[in-house]
């Protein structure tokens, strides 16, 4: 059974118990991992704690530097991280390379760029000084679908703000923290600057939640399991970031290309097997255009092949466990149930092994069906109608109590930046317009609370102190 990284070196947990890490596409048991105790966030608190102030005392660029050369070695090691990553949550060894681990090395890049450039103490308000400092010891506790990026999301900025990290990695697929571990550990960052506990929720991440010595909490995951976080936070004043659910809408407007806009919405929708928070996972068409739409889906989603996350022609891996994978077709009973028509996919298992869930198109989907209001995380698109205009299309994608993200597709940016500005989410993508991992990310209603990327994601570790000349 492998360690947890407590003060920059390998220690085994105080529990002695420990968590089989399950690859999904085989079902079998590929690796163990600590199940840590409450002995093990103690020390590995203290450990931060002990090295905070030698870190924020550092010079920015040298912090920067540290993360320079992790952000290389993630880099070098790309393929190791890659399969390492297909195999324990099961993204197809394209999407693992690309998307899970060269992605997160340039955010962390950017990061160790951040450091050196950003100003921590320049400006000046009148006869004030305003100086921008570490918020102090940091609880990153990060999910299972992204689990490379969601870290380095998180222990890149607050480390390039100089705080220190104790990091929960999910238990579900864990085995790229423990990679990142050794390599933050081989680039020499000094010892109880990042500490890993691996382990469950209800016992590692309530414990760093509550812990007195913990200054801020950044969670990914979801919405019910960030009211809790924020609950226990509240108790201590601490600082909260959320990145929670969401049901993201690509609104299609009439004199949109039809074709692009559909084959992308199906790409997004799919992407890591629907198990994105960001997902545009409803489509919203005017009804004109509708019945092509959903053609023009359903013929989209045919060309993502079910299979082994390094078979070349898999563009849809598994779910990552037998339990997201019936969560999922429960939500596909549901949608039929409903009265949404099912077009394509359903809860047939494609595969005789593994934790699959074939692309699945419904339509006839209307506001208010669970399928529509609730976050699936599997490979399921629902397409809805709209009769009327802009106001209405605008409406339904406003309509859950989410706001993560989005897209808008028209036949003139200006119109598309006009409908962007209509929904309620924290990023619209207009026209196919391109992920930008250097711009804020973060989500409106209960898709949570603050951003993660870029200048804004380094600002949520920062405190704010003005000094009177």
């Amino acid at each position: 059974m492998r360690h947890l990284y407590l003060n920059g070196a390998w220690q085994p947990s105080a529990s002695g118990e420990g968590i089989d890490v399950v690859n999904p596409a085989t079902e079998e048991t590929v690796d163990r991992v600590p199940a840590g105790a409450a002995a093990d966030v103690e020390a590995a608190v203290a450990a931060a704690r002990a090295a905070l102030p030698a870190w924020s005392g550092t010079a920015p660029a040298d912090r920067g530097k540290v993360l320079a050369a992790a952000a290389d070695l993630i880099r070098q090691r790309s393929d190791q991280m890659a399969r390492i990553i297909a195999t324990d949550m099961g993204a197809p060894y394209g999407v693992a390379m690309k998307v899970q681990t060269l992605m997160p090395a340039g955010v962390l890049a950017s990061y160790a760029e951040l450091a050196a450039a950003y100003d921590f103490e320049g400006e000046r308000v009148g006869n004030s000084r305003i100086f921008r400092e570490p918020v102090g010891v940091v609880a990153a506790i990060t999910p299972w679908n992204y689990p490379l990026h969601q870290v380095l999301c998180k222990v890149g900025p607050a480390l390039a703000a100089g705080c220190t990290v104790v990091l929960k990695p999910s238990e579900v697929a864990p085995l790229a923290a423990f990679a990142l571990a050794g390599i933050f550990d081989e680039v020499g960052l000094p010892a109880g600057v990042f500490n890993m506990v691996s382990g469950y929720g209800p016992t590692i991440g309530e414990a760093l939640v509550s812990h007195p010595d913990v200054d801020m909490v950044s969670f990914t995951g979801s919405t019910r399991a960030g009211r809790r976080v924020a609950a226990l936070a509240a108790e201590g004043v601490k600082r909260v970031a959320l990145e929670l659910g969401g049901k993201s809408a690509s609104v299609i407007l009439p004199d949109a290309d039809l074709a692009t806009a559909v084959k992308v919405t199906v790409a997004n929708a799919f992407l890591n097997s629907g198990q994105t928070c960001s997902a545009w996972s409803r489509m919203i068409v005017h009804r004109d255009r509708y019945d092509e739409a959903v053609e023009l889906a359903a013929r989209a989603a045919a060309k993502y092949t079910v299979g082994d996350p390094f078979d070349e022609g898999t563009r849809l891996g598994p779910l990552v466990s037998a339990a997201q994978r019936d969560r999922v077709v429960r939500y596909i009973n549901r949608g039929q149930e409903e009265g949404a028509r099912l077009i394509t996919g359903g809860v047939d298992r494609p595969l005789e092994r593994g934790f699959y869930v074939e692309p699945t198109v419904f339509a006839g989907v209307e506001p208010g069906m669970v399928i529509e209001q609730e976050e699936i995380f599997g490979p399921v698109l629902a397409a809805i109608p709209y009769t009327r205009g802009e106001d209405e299309a605008v409406a339904i994608a406003n309509g859950t109590p989410y706001g993560l993200a989005g897209a808008v597709w028209a036949g003139t940016e200006e119109q598309g930046v006009a409908v962007a500005r209509r929904l309620r989410t924290g990023q619209v993508s207009v026209n196919g317009g391109q992920f930008n991992p250097r711009a804020p990310f973060g989500g409106y209603k209960q898709s949570g609370l603050g951003r993660e990327l870029g200048v804004f994601g380094l600002e949520e570790y920062l405190e704010v102190k003005s000094v009177q000349l």
